[in-house]
């Protein structure tokens, strides 16, 4: 499939993942519209900071996943469709799991049946890593068993099954991909690495995380986008799990390090008892073999850890106003 001239919707598309994903159809000539979360505020999330060579060639329109009629409304007229919109942080969901089934799930059932009643083309459904729980081997190939850690990951295990439902009861097209740890500009400070860079560049003499050991398979977004491009592409995804990662995994507290580094700042690194997730629920081990991507779909991640660190670094330099780095973003 070629996503020129396609009639596109993105859900979440206000998002950290959403935004890049949509100046990237953008740039491949889709006909982008952006579903975007209602509010009073009438804003548009990270759509609202982008180019207007971009913000021109998209269409957005504001609703709600977890409202059925909204979401029919958006798709009735799509080619191809990219579920994006879930809630994401793992602390907020050991206090408001309700939501996360609302959104997670039942958002999910909502854009399925939509796509069925309209005979869309292809539906991106979107995973993550954290569904496998901690390794029991790694790399962690798409056969893994999957581990309801957190209310978080049972919501996503939970959309992940409907969406396999939906493409074995009613051939619905589904291709599921399943980013690892993704991270770059716009990503928010609940997840680590703005939380390591933001304290750091505000002046921070110690930075404060939750546990050091666990070790995370880092995706930069630009990366990630690309495979959701290439799974959208390809005819061999469909009805398939494809992992997203780099196959290369690294410490929370090495990954400090290697970020103070960067930034040339004398820091201490304090784990603080606040951020650490409750022992069974915590992950401890992800990284992803990502086989299937290369041959199913020809995506191979492009960039260093590194190199992309460092575009993220001078992202929160220049856009530090968006962070509350003395506030722990749960």
């Amino acid at each position: 499939m070629h996503l020129k001239n396609k009639k596109v919707l993105i859900t979440g598309s206000e998002g950290f993942i959403g935004s890049h994903l949509v100046e990237k159809l953008v740039e491949l000539e889709a006909e982008v519209t952006a579903f975007v979360l209602y509010n009073s505020f009438n804003s548009w999330g990270w759509l609202d900071t982008l180019d207007e060579k971009y913000k021109k060639h998209i269409k957005v329109f504001t609703g709600d996943v977890r409202d059925e009629n909204s979401i029919r409304k958006a798709v009735e007229d799509k080619e191809v469709v990219f579920h994006l919109a879930a809630l994401i942080a793992i602390p907020y969901s050991y206090y408001a799991p309700s939501a996360y089934v609302d959104t997670n799930v039942k958002g999910t059932l909502n854009v399925l049946q939509s796509c069925r009643d309209f005979n869309v083309e292809k539906v991106i459904h979107t995973s993550t890593s954290e569904v496998y729980g901690t390794a029991q081997y790694v790399p962690i190939d798409e056969k893994h068993s999957l581990q309801g850690q957190s209310p978080y990951s049972a919501s996503k295990i939970a959309a992940d099954m409907m969406a396999e439902s939906y493409y074995r009861s009613f051939e619905t097209p589904v291709a599921t991909i399943r980013p690892f740890n993704t991270y770059g500009p716009r990503q928010s400070a609940r997840a680590v690495i703005p939380t390591i860079i933001a304290q750091i560049l505000a002046g921070a003499k110690e930075i404060k995380l939750g546990s050091l050991t666990p070790t995370r398979d880092f995706n930069y977004v630009k990366d990630t986008v690309e495979g959701f491009i290439k799974v959208a592409e390809s005819d061999r995804t469909i009805g398939r799990v494809t992992n997203i990662g780099t196959g290369k995994e690294i410490s929370i507290g090495e990954l400090a390090k290697k970020i103070i580094s960067l930034t040339g700042r004398n820091v201490e690194i304090i784990c603080e008892e606040e951020r650490i997730r409750p022992e069974k629920s915590e992950v401890n081990r992800l990284c992803a073999c990502n086989k299937k991507a290369m041959d199913d779909a020809g995506w191979k991640s492009q960039y260093s850890l590194d190199t992309g660190l460092i575009e993220t670094i001078h992202w929160i330099e220049k856009n530090l106003q968006y962070f509350k780095s003395n506030i722990y973003n749960v």
